[in-house]
């Protein structure tokens, strides 16, 4: 997924708002353990549920209104595609923005990072 890093999108009502320059996207599968009738010495596991969630470094935005936008707790849809790729060719899903992150101290680059958590499928 390393050549995603400059190819997620976040969209506010259908409008880009922001694009991702380093990220990290993690999916992951729950586990539901359940009993064997011909092997009780060894756990044995069903896939449960999906879920997914994507960190990113700072986001390069569309415009500066839009910071008021990007608040913990609102949703926004993220496009995972290739720059200039058609969305058949990509993934997206709805998701929440869990939490912002800013460190800032006089004199120096402010840095930061946003986490998003999957509200539903990838599609």
């Amino acid at each position: 997924m390393a050549t995603l890093g400059n190819n997620i999108l976040v969209l506010m009502g259908g409008t880009a708002i922001a694009g991702t320059k380093s990220n990290e996207i993690q999916v992951d599968c729950e586990t539901i353990e359940i009993a064997s009738s011909t092997d009780q010495g060894w756990t044995h596991y069903l896939a449960g549920r999906k879920s997914w969630s994507l960190t990113v470094s700072w986001l390069l935005l569309a415009n500066t209104d839009v910071r008021k936008a990007l608040q913990v707790g609102s949703s926004v849809t993220i496009k995972f595609k290739g720059r200039g790729a058609t969305d058949a060719n990509g993934l997206s899903g709805s998701a929440i923005i869990r939490t912002c992150k800013i460190s800032a101290v006089r004199g120096n680059i402010a840095t930061g990072s946003f986490q998003f958590v999957g509200n539903g499928a990838l599609s």
